[in-house]
């Protein structure tokens, strides 16, 4: 009797995970995994205040260039942080007073990371203030006409 009982409980054990893997496999339903049709997104109610970004005209060039390029590897979303990380590896280095200027309105400017990352990929469209030459670049560089893989942030 002991031994018809250990017998059993032994093998119930290594059924269960087969017949849940088994059971689980066959439920999964593929449209529960596509994309939705369109972006759902409310407008920031007007009652919440949003900070102003403080302004640095006498930040030398090069301490905001070293600023934004963190900035853009820790933004909060990986979606941002993998798309401006690599767009400030490939171009912060050439771009001159004005460009950095620009690019710093830009990711500091904006109350929402969703907005900077929806205007780059086409998703909405980029309000005028923001329609810049280097969102123009960034929409480029996420179109990533060069199939590079962006699975990782660059080096250092």
């Amino acid at each position: 009797m002991l031994r018809q009982f250990i017998i059993s409980r032994v093998g119930r054990r290594l059924q269960l995970p087969m017949i849940t893997q088994s059971r689980l496999a066959s439920d999964l339903d593929k449209t529960e995994y596509t994309t939705p049709g369109e972006i759902v997104d409310y407008d920031d109610p007007p009652h919440l205040p949003v900070p102003e970004y403080p302004v640095r005209p006498d930040e030398p060039l090069e301490t905001r260039k070293q600023r934004l390029l963190y900035q853009s590897r820790k933004r909060g979303m990986l979606e941002n942080d993998l798309l401006l990380s690599t767009f400030v590896a490939k171009h912060l280095k050439d771009f001159n007073a004005e460009q950095t200027a620009e690019y710093d309105q830009l990711i500091n400017g904006v109350s929402n990371d969703w907005d900077i990352f929806y205007w780059a990929t086409d998703t909405k469209p980029t309000p005028p203030q923001f329609d810049t030459e280097i969102m123009r670049l960034l929409k480029e560089h996420v179109k990533n006409h060069e199939k590079v893989q962006r699975i990782r942030q660059p080096d250092l």
